[in-house]
């Protein structure tokens, strides 16, 4: 058991590390979006999943589960409104043709190119 845990918990320092890494070398704000989300998911699945194998089903096991969902489901909201704020204001990604993006968009409408 004190191995899983340890595994569990090198996995979650090389998430942070990957994460932190690809921060670091990637220029695009939409790409740097992608290491914040791999770093909250990666670190706090393996930190949950360890405190459960650590301590069962706690109340701090619990409370970890409940905070990296809420994480999670923060992270993924904020992630698409800053994406779609981007491109509302002009914002080409790198990796995306500028004619998918021909005709600037207006932010007080649904957009339905964007998806």
């Amino acid at each position: 058991m004190a191995g899983a845990i340890a595994v569990l918990l090198c996995l979650a320092v090389i998430c942070a590390a990957i994460g932190t890494l690809g921060f670091l070398r990637l220029r695009d704000t939409l790409d740097r979006m992608h290491c914040a989300v791999f770093v909250t998911t990666g670190v706090g699945f393996s930190l949950t999943l360890a405190a459960f194998l650590s301590d069962g089903a706690s109340g701090r096991a619990i409370k970890m589960a409940l905070i990296t969902l809420f994480t999670l489901l923060g992270s993924a909201a904020t992630s698409h409104v800053l994406g779609r704020a981007m491109v509302a204001r002009g914002h080409v990604p790198e990796a995306l043709p500028s004619a998918a993006l021909s005709e600037p968009s207006d932010p007080r409408r649904g957009d339905e190119r964007l998806g």
